[in-house]
């Protein structure tokens, strides 16, 4: 799956992205019609632990989902939206199928 990776405000080094794009591929497990993904980090300008934010969007035949997370890293963002989004996915997944039934 192609993962369009973007960060705002700062360079993500390419480690991070690497491994955004490898967790964002385990995604074609749960659902294999994903069309594409868009990833958005950003850092914000506050005094507190957890300025990270970890936006991604997957867009599926009909339907996209977004998962907003704020973390103290952007790898524990990623693994909580993506955990997110593979409940999303498998739900729509057993609509489609119970709706075929």
């Amino acid at each position: 799956m192609k993962v369009n990776t973007q960060s705002v405000n700062f360079n993500a080094d390419q480690k991070l992205i690497n491994f955004i794009q490898k967790r964002m591929d385990k995604l074609d497990l749960f659902y294999d019609r994903v069309i594409k993904s868009d990833v958005f980090l950003k850092v914000e300008n506050t005094s507190q632990k957890e300025n990270k934010i970890f936006e991604a969007k997957v867009s599926v035949p009909g339907d996209s989902f977004v998962v907003k997370k704020q973390c103290k890293t952007f790898e524990e963002g990623a693994d909580m939206a993506i955990a997110s989004l593979e409940r999303q996915l498998k739900k729509r997944k057993e609509k489609l199928r119970a709706h075929l039934q």
